[in-house]
């Protein structure tokens, strides 16, 4: 729950809101996601249109003008009466499945979003209609969120389902590892929960911690020049300074860890110096392993089930309970890979051990 002045404000993860949006497309019915910058509203959308194979039409309504939303007017030398072009960005394939996606709505003029009403509520706007498969979702920024925003009209407001969402640790690190965010990133914000978002819009900083400035900094680590200063410069304008200074030196940490190809080839079988079994270090060696194991599954390589035994004896000799369930369900859920229990030599005593945990913890 969120609260503002006096009311509480119901709020969901980015996995309910996915669920909650499909069921309102079903239904036919406009839905409006409202939430801070950053956390990933977008990144649902084109989820959804993703999996239901469907094109996701992002149209920002604070680069039109009321009129562009009818369309150019143009005159019908036939009978003498002024048309409409209706605008190109709109779907006009009558078999269309696409979703229209009116991403900070909010920033829109006033009169821009009145002129949104007909084509939200009604499906038309002029004589355009929309295709009877299209489906309309929107998404903004709060009012307190520092951004440019205006309030957003009853009238509008009464054509939406609205939700608001709100930034989830675990959401997030399960997107993550299917998205090849960097380990270091995803060990550091599995261990710091709390940093993954601190957005402030008190704050007089730039720079915040949010799922997407996140990814920048994923982004900035898979670059090979290991120029510390610099590193640090682009961290910081990414997430701040003082989040910068500690996640280096989680960095620092990760730097004395041992490569995850010599843990799935028996050459390092157990965590020996003090740095290795620093706990934020030997999360981002978890989400290492993972990465690993899912390349060389994808490799087809005559090896696999030696890899994947090694994979869950080396969890279970070294790594703490949580760590194990992780790492186990990463590879079991998020990766699904294809392991024959039968050709793992572990795998009863994982079983036996943490079986439990990582079936309830897919519950």
């Amino acid at each position: 729950m969120a609260t503002t002045s006096n009311t509480t404000i119901r709020t969901i993860t980015p996995k309910s809101a996915t669920k909650a949006i499909k069921r309102a497309i079903a239904k036919r019915r406009p839905i409006m996601l409202w939430g801070p910058p950053g956390i990933g509203k977008s990144d649902v959308v084109a989820q959804i249109g993703a999996e239901q194979g469907r094109e996701v039409i992002d149209i920002r309504l604070a680069l039109w003008d009321p009129t562009d939303i009818k369309g150019m007017p143009y005159l019908n030398e036939k009978d003498g009466t002024m048309n409409w072009a209706p605008p190109s960005e709109l779907p006009h394939d009558p078999d269309s499945k696409a979703i229209v996606f009116l991403d900070e709505i909010v920033s829109a003029p006033p009169a821009v979003q009145a002129a949104a009403y007909q084509l939200i509520l009604n499906r038309r706007v002029g004589k355009y209609r929309l295709p009877e498969g299209v489906d309309i979702v929107a998404a903004g920024n709060r009012e307190g969120d520092r951004g440019v925003t205006y309030k957003m009209p009853a009238p509008l407001a009464s054509r939406f389902i609205h939700l608001e969402m709100t930034a989830s640790n675990d959401d997030w690190v399960d997107w993550a590892v299917n998205h090849n965010v960097h380990p270091d990133v995803i060990g550091y914000i599995s261990f710091a929960k709390q940093d993954l978002f601190n957005f402030d819009p008190q704050s007089p900083s730039r720079s915040f911690a949010c799922p997407r400035t996140w990814n920048f900094v994923s982004d900035l680590l898979w670059d090979e020049d290991e120029d510390v200063n610099s590193l640090t410069d682009l961290v910081s304008g990414a997430i701040g300074d003082g989040l910068a200074l500690k996640f280096i030196a989680h960095r620092k940490l990760c730097g004395k860890l041992p490569k995850a190809i010599d843990i799935l080839e028996g050459k390092v079988t157990e965590l020996k110096n003090k740095e290795s079994k620093e706990v934020s270090a030997m999360y981002s060696l978890t989400v290492s392993l993972c990465y690993e194991l899912k390349e060389l599954a994808n490799a087809k390589t005559k090896k696999w089930h030696d890899y994947a035994d090694r994979y869950f004896r080396f969890m279970m000799d070294n790594f703490p309970t949580e760590l194990v369930i992780m790492g186990a369900k990463v590879a079991l859920t998020n990766y699904e890979l294809d392991i024959d229990p039968k050709k793992l030599t572990s795998f009863d005593d994982f079983f036996n051990k943490y079986g439990k945990y990582v079936f309830d913890s897919n519950d």
